[in-house]
């Protein structure tokens, strides 16, 4: 592998392009508006497990009272 200053040059200027881009403001707002979709993901499905979850407790406990009365 030989050293190629074109390619080290390149590869400076699209990392400084890069650091430039992360940093603005446009980029942190995406980058904002992206976690608080996953948090509102997140407690949207954790609502939902739990109305699973009571609801298969409802029927297990219908279920043991119907054993109980036969």
């Amino acid at each position: 592998m030989t050293f190629d200053c074109k390619q080290l040059l390149i590869g400076g200027l699209i990392g400084g392009a890069l650091v430039a881009f992360l940093q603005t403001q446009t980029f942190r707002k995406g980058c904002a508006k992206v976690v608080a979709a996953g948090l509102q993901l997140k407690d949207d499905a954790s609502e939902f497990i739990e109305s699973v979850k009571e609801d298969a407790e409802d029927v297990s406990a219908e279920s043991k009272q119907k054993k109980a009365k036969a």
